[in-house]
């Protein structure tokens, strides 16, 4: 089992030491379990966002929003470390890693919002709408994730990875970076429209990849670290869409 998510790795729901699935408790995991705590960790999101959202009245409030800004980005990073290292550990990382993340999505999405009137339900509707469709793909046998596929988005996952690394070193160290992934001209839509189609690609290996951990019988608390997972992708995308848009809307 391969997923293009960071998180979601082929060694996942096996136990470290002997490779095998292991349930301590006998419970396992299961579709509705990890759907019933993805739409927690959602929950979570909207209730930070929400309060970060309100703390944007104008370009004169920026300066106050970016503690919550980098403080949510680096949490959230931290975090989901933390996670995928400690995968026992989700049931408690993988809720505060959706509330600091909340924090970031929410100031970040006010700031588009402002130079954008209407971007932030556009992006959520489309996340949202990416996520129905492709899930219902997935059911319906229209995708399916073979293990070309996998590689194919595996590979194109990390190269967008490494692409951002490169331009966020290259900012830091006085260098202009790679112009073409904040250009609004057609080139940098075209970058962005392709990040957002490997960003939803991801979204069906990890509906995959979920599944085959229920098939497995993995723990009960691997529910979590599913969930944690599809966050994780849902986040990158609905960032990646609002980027799209706001390029698409750069010259209003």
């Amino acid at each position: 089992m391969r997923s293009g998510n960071p998180v979601l790795g082929e060694n996942t729901f096996l136990d470290v030491g002997s490779g095998r699935v292991v349930t301590r408790d006998g419970q396992t995991m299961t579709i509705g379990g990890t759907v019933n705590k993805t739409a927690l960790l959602l929950a979570m999101v909207l209730i930070t966002a929400t309060y970060t959202w309100n703390l944007y009245s104008g370009p004169e409030s920026v300066p106050g929003l970016m503690p919550y800004v980098w403080g949510g980005a680096i949490g959230g990073f931290v975090l989901a470390l933390v996670t995928v290292f400690k995968k026992t550990w989700a049931p408690v990382t993988a809720p505060l890693y959706a509330l600091v993340e909340g924090l970031f999505l929410g100031a970040v999405s006010a700031m588009f919002e402002a130079q954008f009137p209407g971007i932030v339900m556009q992006a959520v509707g489309l996340t949202f709408g990416t996520l129905a469709s492709l899930l219902l793909a997935y059911k319906s046998g229209l995708i399916r994730a073979t293990e070309n596929f996998k590689l194919g988005v595996v590979a194109a996952t990390g190269g967008i990875a490494l692409l951002y690394l490169v331009n966020i070193g290259m900012r830091l160290m006085g260098f202009e970076g790679m112009g073409f992934i904040h250009d609004s001209g057609w080139l940098g839509i075209g970058f962005s429209a392709f990040v957002v189609v490997i960003a939803a690609l991801n979204l069906v290996l990890d509906f995959d990849f979920i599944e085959s951990g229920v098939e497995a019988g993995a723990p009960k608390s691997m529910e979590w670290y599913g969930a944690f997972g599809l966050m994780v992708t849902l986040i990158w995308l609905y960032l990646e869409i609002l980027r799209l848009l706001s390029k698409l809307r750069g010259d209003d």
